[in-house]
């Protein structure tokens, strides 16, 4: 005698039939459907025996009710995420619904795609661009006014000091002189062309020379001594007379040798004389 082979909840004899086994529990199609079936948390429906289940934390899905809430596209053998809401996303559509937004155009920033950030923030490669001329900055250095974004080419254009020499702006660097900034390579000798940033210079006509072409070329000569009137140390004072020039301690009686600076005197021929000298002459 053959042992019985029953339905746990209808007590139909389950030989040569279909049947499910829930929980150690032989259960027929039928009462498998209307007793313990899962719920589908898409479609509200059961799960029937028939049908492939798809399940994860604690949730069940037909296959085909397995989508994505957005772009419904098919997940069962997808990747995908699980909203706080509830909802099954792509992982493409949940990327969008949660990821970080261009500060230019405010539209999702792809995983994967190229991007900039930058304090906190995100943009496409092809959205940060330069405020002035609007060219993507991509591997370029660039430099910040408040919020906005520069290249450095607007950045020195825009912002940067001028060289008085050659009006072209001022990176970085440069010197000094008379409230004017220059260029290093710019201050230069007018005559030599010989760098002057940390040399000893002076200055002619909105023109800067080094000291030996300063008395070369561009310094007075005494009438007295002949040497150049430089203004360096021994001998800045100068005393000017129709047309001549002698440092201070040069102008001298030539027979006495009375310094005449700010004193009466009298020239005969290229010397000068003291009263007393000249009326002996």
């Amino acid at each position: 005698m053959t042992d019985r082979f029953d339905c746990y909840y209808c007590r139909d004899n389950l030989h040569g039939k279909k049947y499910v086994k829930k929980d150690d529990k032989h259960v027929c199609t039928k009462c498998f459907d209307k007793l313990c079936a899962n719920t589908c948390a898409e479609c509200r429906r059961p799960i029937g025996a028939d049908s492939k289940e798809l399940h994860h934390k604690n949730r069940y899905w037909h296959e085909d009710c397995f989508r994505c809430a957005k772009c419904y596209k098919p997940l069962a053998s997808e990747p995908f995420s699980a909203r706080d809401d509830g909802k099954i996303m792509c992982g493409k559509c949940g990327s969008r619904e949660d990821g970080n937004r261009c500060q230019g155009c405010y539209k999702v920033v792809m995983p994967g795609s190229k991007n900039v950030e930058y304090k906190n923030k995100v943009w496409h490669e092809e959205c940060f661009t330069c405020l002035d001329c609007k060219q993507p900055i991509r591997t370029q250095s660039f430099l910040t006014k408040g919020e906005d974004i520069y290249c450095a080419p607007c950045h020195d254009k825009k912002f940067a000091k001028k060289c008085f020499h050659c009006k072209q702006p001022i990176s970085s660097g440069g010197i000094s002189y008379q409230d004017q900034p220059w260029h290093s390579e710019c201050f230069v000798c007018n005559t030599c062309r010989k760098p002057l940033a940390e040399a000893r210079f002076t200055s002619h006509e909105n023109n800067v020379y080094c000291v030996d072409c300063y008395k070369t070329d561009v310094a007075k000569k005494c009438h007295g001594c002949k040497n150049p009137i430089t203004g360096f140390g021994h001998g800045t004072n100068v005393v000017n007379y129709e047309g001549y020039s002698w440092h201070e301690y040069c102008f001298n009686c030539k027979k006495c040798s009375l310094s005449l600076a700010n004193k009466r005197f009298i020239i005969n021929g290229d010397h000068i004389y003291c009263p007393d000298c000249a009326k002996k002459l």
